[in-house]
């Protein structure tokens, strides 16, 4: 069955903008559809937050368009934030005020009152586990906590698409997998989510993905079809008890794609895994590190990301 646009949230066609000489989004083109969390990867400076600026109509593009919920960016974009949730990194909230005033201040700024207000501020205390502490001031909570928060303030309107941008930016492993959960929880009840991030744990939970380099999309899929497509080679994962050495070692050598750190191990890939596996460890032993394992292993979407990446980067050389 063919989508029709009432299927997306999001459209973008040939969707560019210019600072003056620099080319900070470059024609890009992708769609969300309604329902899913979608992932927006890149590196810092790759174009990923004036995407969603353009997207919530604070940015004008210098050419191409976009619809968001089926309005269009430039000429709609009040009707845009009326059905909107946005999240910053820095989670836009006001630490003199307390958790309840926030939420107040915040429910007030999207015109929700009166019942339907407290009725919201009681559903989003309980998700986010605040109970009790209605009176504190946000400057006194926690990274996780004020993350939490900042999240019931995006959606204290009942948002029908959430815009999240590095939300969990400088939050502890613990607090940011709690977050998610409470991510998974608004997707399931349809709402719509397109969030850019850094973590690979992280986007390997969304349905849709989308890498961004120097302003241009370099793939765009699900995780399955992206490290299905976009992966050239075998990854081989070495562990050793140096790895500090066997990296500029192994990428001195210039026989391989990619020599990077993965965790405690090291990730190599190759277009000749059976040969380069010996000739590995053989270079190693040499070298007086101790090799544990060689193993041959499925891409991770952080293998596809680095090597996509390093591509992108050769071929704007």
């Amino acid at each position: 069955m063919t989508a029709s646009a009432d299927d997306y949230a999001v459209q973008a066609h040939q969707l560019t903008r210019r600072f003056g000489d620099f080319l900070a989004v470059d024609h890009i083109s992708f769609t969300v559809s309604r329902g899913e969390i979608f992932g927006f990867l890149g590196p810092n400076g790759a174009g990923k937050t004036t995407t969603i600026r353009m997207l919530l109509g604070l940015v004008r593009p210098s050419s191409g368009w976009a619809r968001v919920l089926g309005f269009d960016i430039v000429r709609q974009a009040e009707e845009i934030r009326k059905r909107i949730g946005y999240m910053s990194q820095r989670f836009s909230l006001y630490n003199d005020l307390t958790v309840s005033e926030n939420l107040n201040f915040f429910g007030g700024t999207y015109g929700v009152r009166g019942q339907r207000l407290r009725e919201r501020k009681r559903f989003i205390l309980e998700m986010a586990g605040l109970v009790g502490r209605e009176h504190e001031l946000t400057g006194n909570l926690s990274g996780g906590w004020k993350q939490r928060l900042a999240l019931g303030a995006a959606i204290i309107h009942e948002p029908e698409m959430l815009f999240l941008d590095e939300p969990t930016a400088g939050v502890d492993p613990i607090s940011r997998r709690a977050f998610w959960e409470l991510l998974y929880e608004l997707a399931e009840g349809g709402t719509t989510i397109m969030v850019t991030t850094h973590y690979m744990d992280e986007a390997e939970h969304c349905q849709s993905l989308a890498f961004i380099q120097r302003g241009r999309l370099v793939a765009i899929g699900s995780p399955q079809e992206i490290k299905a497509t976009q992966m050239s080679g075998q990854v081989l994962e070495v562990a050793c008890d140096r790895p500090d050495l066997a990296i500029p070692l192994l990428r001195q050598a210039g026989l391989f794609e990619e020599v990077a750190l993965y965790g405690t191990l090291v990730h190599v890939v190759t277009h000749d895994w059976e040969a380069h596996k010996q000739l590995i460890e053989e270079m190693l032993t040499r070298a007086g590190i101790q090799v544990r394992a060689v193993d041959r292993i499925a891409p991770s979407l952080e293998d596809v990301f680095i090597a996509t990446a390093r591509r992108a980067e050769v071929s704007a050389a």
